[in-house]
């Protein structure tokens, strides 16, 4: 189908956006992290000793000090196999974050447990991975989490004052610090993972969005190209028709034993005729016209639903009056609505219909299908990107990654309109698209006005 965008076609690109990505997090980013996150541990060690506190000094200080030779390990280790810059894969990340939740948990354990008020820290690792890396990987490290600060919780060693009083909260406030904990580190897993995916999946169908939007407007320039190319030549064409065939006719009259040149005279004139209806073609289907910025709105939606209507489904037009309405004609407008006809007729059974009404404030167009419908638990996700909509049918041969109605939406939206998905009321059946447009936004203010008398012209 020509004008088409796959969703296939990008799906390369859109998989390095993916937050399953296979270099999820850069290595600078999680050395720097846990720079600072160890200048915080030895200021907290620091102004405990100034304030008296009395606590595993040496323990505390080799934990810290694992955490200074992990860092330089990592970046010694990784400069001299790829640029600082670079991305860690997966696995290494995960390692990493690992290693920080063991050494953020032995530090709470060593500093009174449930006690210290920088146990709550121990989300950070949680969070970064949530953010990052896929489902599986942030289970994993959310559960080392919940183990690690359990048993930090149930064997901690006691941080005492210079008079030797134990500073201890009480058994229901550690448990009380512990349940935050550990709903911190569920709560963070699930929703952080989740809005990072969103997020991720988001930009990625944008980038569809701007790649379909990109060769329409392709598409609309080379239609400018040719309509031009259709016009500069046939006027050269035509001169050498007329030389050709006077040339011919010479040659007979001149040479009439020369039956050759009388043929070659004859195959120029026929090459020059079937150029120039090569040229009337593509011009005709080249009329996209820079200068065409206003249409008729049965022309607009004609030119949407064309590589759609051979495809076995009637696509039908109810317009009425509505017909020829000028309107204007934007690329992006062109593509959403092929992309609803598209997604229409790959579920109708056997008919598409395009209605439009129009009203003083606004312009509605209506896409129904006579197919099964849109399944009820996803009418109120319809639009969002890389969901696969209706039932699983047969779409011409491909797969697609469930965008066509997000890059519809999103061009709608651009261009003004309201768009809504429900489903056709008894006693009709199939899906219903509704587009809505301010007046102001879709029709095309007319350009043109009366013209004056003529001036009068004197010899």
């Amino acid at each position: 189908m020509p004008h088409t965008l796959r969703d296939n076609d990008t799906a390369n690109q859109v998989a390095l956006y993916l937050p399953h990505s296979a270099e999820p997090i850069r290595l600078r980013t999680l050395v720097l992290l846990r720079w600072v996150a160890l200048a915080g541990q030895l200021g907290a060690v620091v102004a405990a000793l100034k304030l008296g506190l009395r606590f595993d000094f040496w323990p505390v200080v080799a934990t810290i000090a694992a955490g200074a030779l992990m860092n330089l390990s990592v970046t010694a280790y990784y400069a001299s196999r790829r640029p600082a810059g670079r991305r860690l894969d997966s696995r290494g990340a995960l390692a990493q974050l690992i290693f920080d939740v063991i050494q953020l948990s032995v530090l709470v354990g060593l500093t009174g447990g449930m006690s210290n008020p920088f146990a709550m820290l121990i989300l950070a690792p949680v969070t970064i991975a949530s953010t990052a890396l896929s489902a599986r990987q942030t289970a994993a490290i959310g559960a080392i989490t919940l183990v690690a600060i359990t048993l930090a919780a149930i064997f901690p060693q006691p941080v005492s004052t210079t008079q030797g009083i134990i500073l201890r909260v009480p058994d229901l406030l550690a448990v009380a610090q512990w349940s935050a904990i550990g709903i911190g580190v569920v709560f963070f897993a699930l929703y952080a993972h989740r809005v990072a995916g969103e997020l991720a999946e988001t930009t990625s169908a944008l980038l569809v969005t701007q790649a379909a939007l990109a060769r329409e407007q392709r598409l609309q320039h080379l239609g400018g190209v040719v309509a031009a190319a259709a016009h500069e030549m046939g006027t050269p064409l035509a001169t050498i028709k007329l030389v050709s065939s006077e040339l011919a006719d010479e040659l007979a009259e001149a040479l009439p034993d020369r039956s050759d040149l009388a043929e070659d005279a004859a195959l120029l004139r026929e090459s020059v005729t079937r150029c120039r209806d090569i040229l009337r073609s593509m011009g005709s289907a080249g009329k996209q016209d820079l200068l065409l910025q206003t249409a008729a709105l049965q022309t607009v939606v004609e030119e949407a639903a064309r590589p759609h209507s051979d495809r076995g489904i009637a696509v039908d037009l109810d317009l009425g009056q509505n017909a020829r309405l000028m309107v204007l004609r934007d690329p992006g407008l062109v593509h959403a609505l092929r992309n609803l006809i598209q997604n229409a007729v790959d579920f109708a059974q056997t008919r598409v219909v395009i209605s439009a009404d129009a009203e003083p404030s606004r312009i509605g167009l209506t896409i129904h299908d006579d197919g099964a419908g849109y399944s009820a638990h996803l009418l109120g996700r319809l639009g969002d990107p890389f969901l696969t909509t209706r039932r699983t049918q047969d779409r011409g041969g491909y797969e697609g990654m469930g965008l066509g109605l997000f890059i519809a939406r999103t061009l709608l939206e651009r261009s003004g309109a309201a768009i809504t998905f429900q489903n056709a009321e008894p006693p009709d059946t199939g899906a219903v698209v509704r587009i809505i447009w301010p007046r102001d936004r879709l029709v095309a203010e007319s350009g043109r006005k009366a013209m004056g008398e003529n001036p009068l012209v004197s010899a």
